[in-house]
């Protein structure tokens, strides 16, 4: 599939090309300029759900290393180990 060219105008997103796309198809659209500095997307595999409580993780996580509740990867890897 190839990717159609779209452009802004008027604050609008505009296509003017046909596309075998299924309707409700979900698209990222990013400026040619940022092309370089993008990390190509794909399914992660993750419903609605999953990827909500991943980011409720990560949040988490954030906080905790802002809170200075962080453990050294050393000790971590002792605590894995430990477990039975």
């Amino acid at each position: 599939m190839h990717a159609p060219k779209i452009r802004v105008e008027n604050g609008r997103i505009q296509i003017d090309e046909p596309t075998d796309l299924p309707n409700g198809t979900e698209l990222y659209v990013v400026p040619v300029e940022q092309l370089d500095d993008v990390v190509l997307l794909r399914d992660d595999g993750l419903d609605d759900d999953e990827r909500k409580r991943l980011h409720a993780f990560i949040r988490r996580g954030i906080e905790d290393g802002r809170a200075g509740r962080v453990t050294g990867f050393d000790e971590f890897l002792a605590e894995l180990e430990a477990q039975p």
